[in-house]
């Protein structure tokens, strides 16, 4: 079978193109860049602009389905940059799956869409959880729209479903342990709060698990046609527990100070201020939605996606660290 990835040199991109290719299908990966890594494993790349229309529909030719990973992501930049990524990106995804007649759309969304301030989920599903309202971040407010495009489509002729992985980490991360390691080691690192807020996480190989599993229930008609699910390794720890085991792993110092929620939350109104007015670099330390995010528990119920997906996690969280610290001493 050909399938089309989208963002297929990301972090969960690479391990669903590995995935793939390792179950026997021809993989083409749509990417901004170009990947080694890619090519060593005999995926099939093509470089695009998401928002655009055409080369969209062109790379998805002669493919049975696609995974559509792709996204701008982070804390900062333009509404128009995430809304051309994000929701144009996923529009044409769409109509590139109608145009072809491909069948089925594996989503990868994010549990962001329901964020609400400083409201903790405890146990929640996708039936129970509501979608987040005046969302800040751009990101967030954006994947919104875009799983709603998704949803919305599945009929009789395309089957589609989101998958909403929590905090995702691993071997191969090159986006979220490097930014914890190199603020722990410049002692810049704080809790919000006290950090002992439960939260949940998504080793990689399980996320990518969690869309091999969609992926093989997926059909016009099936329990999971249409519908969203939180994904996670379904062990809930606190935010201290999580970051100290992180930083462990990687040989970094562990963290013990903290920064009261409401300190944190003015800091990230007075960075998100600076940022707009003067041209600084980067993304800002902190905003009002990451001091939300830190400091409020964040865990779910694995059942939906264990009856409707089969979904089963197969790297416990210890496992995870004991890999990565494997990955590290190498």
């Amino acid at each position: 079978m050909k399938i089309l990835v989208t963002g297929g040199g990301g972090f969960l991109g690479q391990a669903l193109c590995r995935g793939l290719r390792a179950r026997g299908h021809e993989v083409v990966s749509f990417n901004r860049g170009r990947y080694p890594a890619l090519d060593a494993i005999g995926v099939q790349q093509v470089q695009g602009d998401l928002a655009l229309r055409d080369p969209v529909v062109a790379a998805s030719q002669g493919c049975d389905a696609v995974f559509h990973n792709a996204a701008k992501a982070g804390a900062w930049g333009s509404y128009r940059s995430y809304y051309d990524a994000n929701v144009a990106g996923t529009r044409n995804v769409i109509d590139a799956c109608r145009t072809h007649r491909i069948g089925r759309l594996v989503y990868t969304s994010t549990p962001s869409v329901t964020h609400r301030k400083t409201h903790p989920v405890e146990g929640g599903t996708a039936d129970t959880v509501p979608y987040g309202e005046h969302l800040k971040a751009p990101y967030a407010a954006t994947k919104l729209l875009a799983e709603k495009l998704v949803l919305a489509a599945s009929d009789t002729e395309l089957a589609t479903v989101a998958l909403r992985p929590r905090l995702i980490w691993g071997v191969g991360d090159n986006q979220l342990l490097p930014r914890l390691v190199e603020r722990a080691k410049a002692g810049r690192l704080r809790f919000v709060g006290d950090g002992n807020n439960r939260i949940d996480t998504t080793y990689v190989d399980n996320a990518a698990q969690a869309h091999f599993d969609a992926f093989e229930r997926l059909a016009p008609g099936a329990a999971c046609a249409g519908r969203a699910y939180f994904i996670s390794n379904g062990e809930p720890r606190t935010v201290r527990e999580i970051v100290n085991g992180l930083l462990r792993a990687a040989g970094a110092p562990e963290v013990e100070k903290t920064i009261p929620f409401g300190v944190a939350y003015a800091a990230g109104a007075v960075c998100e201020g600076l940022w707009h007015v003067l041209p600084l670099k980067g993304e800002p330390p902190m905003t009002r939605f990451l001091a939300e995010q830190l400091s409020t528990t964040h865990w779910y119920d694995m059942a939906p996606a264990r009856r409707d997906l089969g979904y089963v996690p197969q790297v416990s969280i210890e496992e995870g660290l004991a890999r990565l610290a494997a990955a590290y001493r190498k």
